[in-house]
């Protein structure tokens, strides 16, 4: 087997667990979880730059029917705190879910004009004069009075 199907198959085996307590350790999650199955690996993820705990951890079993018996567990009381169990989701490479809708200045090109594809998803300005004649908004004409 490749990599990426090493770890698409260990995402199966795993589970995502939010909300747990900051000071939780991976022997404490190891004992909650020990009655779901053989746990093979508990990951509590932490900030890179001051190493404090994120505040959620996944957890991987030996086997995939212990994933099923793991989110009975979801709402469990643990340190004080409701965690959340749910199905760890294996990350497609390409696809990610921070790319909402098409970027502003993707369809924009040299000049200033826009596709009409750009002008439907927002982001279009018609280009305006702003040569030596143009003074800002409302300048333009003489007659013009806020009142």
């Amino acid at each position: 087997m490749t990599s990426s199907e090493d770890r698409m198959e260990s995402d199966c085996r795993s589970i995502y667990v939010g909300n747990v307590d900051y000071g939780a350790t991976a022997e404490e999650l190891e004992a909650h979880f020990i009655g779901c199955g053989l746990v093979e690996r508990v990951k509590i993820l932490c900030d890179q730059y001051t190493g404090h705990p994120k505040g959620f951890a996944y957890i991987e079993f030996g086997d995939k029917e212990s994933v099923a018996v793991a989110m009975l567990l979801d709402e469990s009381p643990f340190r004080g705190r409701q965690i959340k169990v749910c199905e760890k989701r294996t990350n497609i490479p390409g696809i990610s879910t921070t790319n909402r809708g098409f970027p502003r200045a993707r369809f924009k090109t040299r000049g200033g004009s826009c596709s009409s594809r750009a002008r439907h998803y927002g982001g279009y300005a018609p280009p305006r004069g702003r040569g030596r004649g143009f003074r800002g908004r409302g300048r333009a004409t003489v007659w013009y009075t806020p009142f």
